[in-house]
Order: structure tokens, then sequence, then C-alpha cells
């Protein structure tokens, strides 16, 4: 290990959320080690902290982030020292059937989603030694980090690292879900049922490709505010509005429908506002163990389909270079989604943030 001890902000199922001193070892065969410069605190974050994704181990929570390579191990190719990155929590094994199919975001042999390095061990150590586990693979929330060469994806130099920690998760998945999981076409109208950092990444996908009507739903007004200028067309207050009926009211029913938010009481809704051979793509996630109801005649009847969307059914290594080069090319307003920037340990604000409904995101420097 690292003799040189770091700040992490760290979740433990027992004492909580706060802050550790961790060290790493040196990077490993097949490795990188991270020097992080900007990570976005995520409603998946948030989901530990509260509970709804049970933990039985401490974490080292963070999963969007961006930042400068500092060190490669033996038989890394494709990065070097200085390199400038954005980590990619869904570090695929390429070796499953999923990968070898293309499909990569649906890979059975990722160890992230069970919050450690593909070899099944950690890089981190507390000030006494013990281990602390990288949360998605990653565990953003400190200074330094050690991950697979597969999660490090390299962007141009000139990409602000506010930006690229969005693009490692909240826009990929975002406009992923549009372009990739429902392969919205020109023309074919959408609602995006919750306007959060995800949900105005569906939005600016949406816009991007030409979809119209664009129809945002939210609680707050002013997420529906910053929805307009991210390209939607419509608003509307889901507290005073039946958007199931509204839809079929104004449009006979809209070809997509996009849930945010990870409520199955609104999943639930979904099917009712598409018209006949629509989508319901499930983007925000819900609670594990949760569940949501549908009338299965409507669905078969009216030929309607339901869609999972993990990670926006995106390849890091392809799509956040691609989306990185829109952001530069003036095609998608990140700046807008970038809200307040805050030192690493004010991260218990940055998830009060996070709950105040605000739809942007805050970025933790460390």
């Amino acid at each position: 290990m690292s003799s040189k001890l770091s700040p992490a902000i760290v979740f433990d199922p027992t004492a909580g959320l706060g802050s550790r001193d961790v060290s790493i070892r040196s990077a490993g065969p097949g490795e990188v080690e991270i020097e992080v410069r900007a990570a976005g605190v995520c409603h998946s974050d948030l989901h530990v902290v509260t509970g709804d994704w049970p933990s039985d181990r401490p974490l080292v929570l963070g999963h969007e982030a961006a930042g400068v390579v500092t060190s490669v191990g033996a038989d890394v190719t494709s990065l070097k020292a200085g390199d400038h990155v954005v980590l990619s929590w869904f570090a695929p094994c390429r070796r499953c059937r999923r990968c070898v199919a293309g499909t990569a975001w649906l890979c059975t042999g990722t160890k992230a989603v069970a919050n450690m390095l593909p070899d099944g061990t950690t890089a981190f150590a507390d000030d006494q030694g013990e281990p602390l586990w990288p949360y998605l693979g990653l565990g953003a929330f400190t200074e330094r980090l050690i991950v697979p060469e597969v999660a490090a994806v390299k962007v141009p130099d000139e990409l602000p690292f506010s930006i690229g920690a969005l693009l490692g998760c909240s826009v990929t998945t975002g406009i992923g879900a549009v372009v990739n999981t429902a392969g919205v076409r020109p023309g074919e109208s959408a609602v995006v049922i919750g306007t959060g950092g995800v949900g105005l990444s569906v939005v600016m996908g949406l816009r991007l490709i030409g979809a119209d009507p664009i129809i945002a739903v939210d609680l707050s007004a002013e997420r529906l505010a910053t929805a307009r200028r991210f390209g939607a067309t419509h608003i509307l207050d889901g507290a005073g509005t039946d958007v199931a009926a509204w839809c079929r009211q104004e449009f006979g029913g809209v070809d997509y429908a996009f849930e945010a938010i990870g409520s199955p009481k609104v999943i639930g809704t979904l099917p009712a506002m598409l018209t006949s051979g629509g989508a319901a793509v499930l983007v925000g996630m819900a609670a594990t163990g949760a569940t949501a109801s549908f009338d299965p005649f409507d669905l078969a009847d009216q030929g309607k389909r339901i869609l999972g969307c993990n990670y926006g059914s995106s390849i890091g290594e392809i799509d956040i270079p691609k989306l990185a080069r829109l952001y530069l090319a003036g095609q998608l307003p990140l700046d807008d989604l970038v809200g307040r920037t805050r030192p690493l340990h004010e991260a218990a604000a940055a998830f009060d943030d996070l709950r105040s409904n605000t739809g942007v995101r805050t970025i933790l420097e460390p």
C-alpha cells in the first residue's frame, strides 16, 4: 500500500456516511492509477446511503468521475501517464457471451457491480489496514484510485473535468437510453418523467436526434424550466396533471415514455401514455425488490413494449468519446447541467443538493 493517506467519503453499513483516510496499492497488471479531478454526485450513490441498495461492507462512494492517469501497470496498452480520462463504472470483462456479442452493458463477468476490481479484490485500505471497497468498481470520492484499463476512457485534454465526470454516468445513461436502448427516430414523440441529471440527459438526447414533441414531467417548476432550456417542447406538473390522459388527449399517446426516477408507482403508469407499438423505457433505478403492475392485455393487444435500460445500453470505450466530441462541437449544452461545485469534504451537503431536486449535478473536487 501507498504510505500516503488521503481522505475519502465512505459509507459504512454500521457507522453510516463519513470521511476516512485511505491508502491505495500500486497499479497491478492491466490496471491504471488515476488522480481524480472531478466527481459527480448521483442517485446511485444516494441509494446506498439511504439503504435502498444495502451493502454488507464499507464502500468508498463515487462512480461518476474524470481525472488524469498518474501511472499504469504492466500490460496496459491504451493509456499512459498524463492522459485525461473519464471513468466508466461498468467495466466489462470482454470475454463473456454478452461482451462478445457486442452487448457489453449486459456483461455477466464484470465484478464492478459487486463493488470490487476484476480479480475480486480492492486497492483501498483504511488507516488501520482494513479493506475498503470501491463502489461500482471505482470509489471515486477520493483523491486517487486504481481501476482496470477498460474502466478508464481516454478523452481530449480540452474536455473540462466536470463535464467528463458527467459523461461517466448520467449523460451516457440518459442519451444512451434514447439512442441505444430505444432507438428513437427523428419526428417520433416522447415523454420524460423526472428531470434530474439523467432525465435532462434524456431530453438532450431526444433533441439531439430530432424527436418531436418532447414532453417533460416533474414536480418542480425549477426543474421544468431547466428541461425547457434543454429542449422540451412541453412541460407538465406531475402533481396536477394526469400525464397518461394528457398524452392520449393531445397526441393519441406517445411513441416513447422514459421513466428517470425509479418509482414503481410511476413506472406502472407508463404503458397508458403510449400509442400502439410504443415503448416504455425504464431508465431510473428502483430500490432492490420493488415491483410495478401493468395491464398485460393492453401490452399484448396494442403491441406495447417495456425496455430495461442499464447504463444507456452503452459501451464506455465507444460512447463516451462520441459524447465528448459532441460537447466540444457545441451539440450538447452540458455546462448547464453542472450546478454547484463543492470540495470533497462537503459530500454530505452534496447529497442534500441531490435531495433538493434542483435538476443539475453537484460536482465534488478532491
